[in-house]
């Protein structure tokens, strides 16, 4: 739906449009599907700070950060369908058998997949272990750049080539891709307002870097496919049970309550954890990612809805208090539909 909005979706545009605002970032896009039909397309400001900026509109391409990991949870996901992987609980040194043995010791692919391997990496590049296996959960792209390593191992390439041949090309996306070069529909990076924008490009296309960029659209049709057990538009484009095991709870049971519960790499609603990206009101479930520069794709089946929402800002609004502002955007997108 374009045009002029009422009601409770025009307070959700003006809640967008207020973080883009306190934020400092450039653009907003937001985009709402809900039982299979386009609800809302909302798209607002420019590509970067400048009066020759290009306006956003529905082609341009937003840099989806750390929301790539849905698409790399997704790989993972085939590996175990396929078989490459056996089990989750197989031992990370199984597949990298030169890795130090010490240092690695009990770490499994599920604890790479939830953020519960407890490894670090410091300025010099050096690994080292911050907390045992499967006893805690903090956030460390240490885990996502060894499981993107671990897919190109298994497959002989990477996984956006993977997920080109089996999802984006039968699904026709052309506004979803790890982008090396300049184009005009790609919405650069807001690092400071003062300061120029960030082309957020890559040199490479095999997804070891934060260079995917995806249209609104796109990025609501990527979740649409999940709410749909992957399929779309009549055909079962990815088996079911690949996209039942990525969003499904994964990690191990922690004792502390308060941290979040983690699919292949999603966060996913049990129950409320004061941790979690996700509100108290979002129904259980549900599932969410989002990247430093704001992007954020949440899924809540019991109300069939899928919600894109884009920003090019670095960082996330709120600073420490950052986590506030994720959950109550997920609370007043669940409040809509309850």
């Amino acid at each position: 739906m374009k045009g002029t909005v009422q009601g409770p979706l025009k307070e959700l545009i003006s809640w967008v449009e207020d973080i883009k605002y306190k934020n400092g970032s450039s653009a907003a896009a937001l985009y709402i599907i809900k039982d299979n039909q386009v609800l809302l397309e909302h798209y607002s400001g420019r590509h970067f700070h400048g009066k020759d900026a290009s306006n956003i509109t529905e082609q341009s391409q937003f840099n989806v950060a750390s929301a790539r990991k849905s698409y790399l949870g997704l790989a993972v996901a085939y590996a175990l369908h396929d078989k490459y992987i056996s089990s989750l609980d197989d031992p990370i040194t199984h597949y990298f058998p030169e890795f130090d043995k010490d240092l690695y010791n009990g770490t499994t692919v599920r604890h790479l997949v939830t953020h519960s391997h407890g490894l670090d990496i410091d300025e010099n590049g050096y690994i080292f272990r911050k907390f045992e296996p499967g006893t805690k959960w903090e956030y460390c792209n240490v885990g996502v750049d060894i499981v993107t390593k671990l897919i190109h191992r298994l497959y002989g390439k990477g996984f956006p080539q993977l997920l080109n041949e089996r999802v984006f090309t039968p699904l026709g996306f052309s506004e979803t891709g790890w982008r090396t070069e300049p184009d005009e529909n790609l919405v650069p990076i807001i690092d400071r307002i003062d300061k120029p924008a960030l082309p957020g490009l890559g040199t490479s296309l095999d997804g070891t870097e934060k260079n995917l960029f995806v249209s609104p659209k796109e990025f609501a049709l990527w979740g649409q496919l999940h709410v749909q057990k992957g399929k779309m538009n009549g055909r079962q484009i990815v088996p079911s049970k690949v996209i039942e095991t990525a969003t499904s709870i994964q990690n191990v049971s922690y004792s502390d309550s308060s941290l979040p519960e983690n699919g292949l790499f999603w966060y996913v609603q049990d129950i409320t954890r004061k941790k979690s990206e996700l509100g108290e009101r979002v129904p259980a479930g549900s599932y969410q990612i989002v990247g430093v520069t704001g992007p954020t794709i949440l899924i809540i089946p019991a109300y069939n809805v899928v919600v894109a929402k884009m920003y090019n800002k670095r960082y996330n609004y709120g600073g420490d208090h950052y986590l506030y502002y994720l959950r109550e955007f997920s609370n007043k997108v669940a409040d809509l539909f309850s």
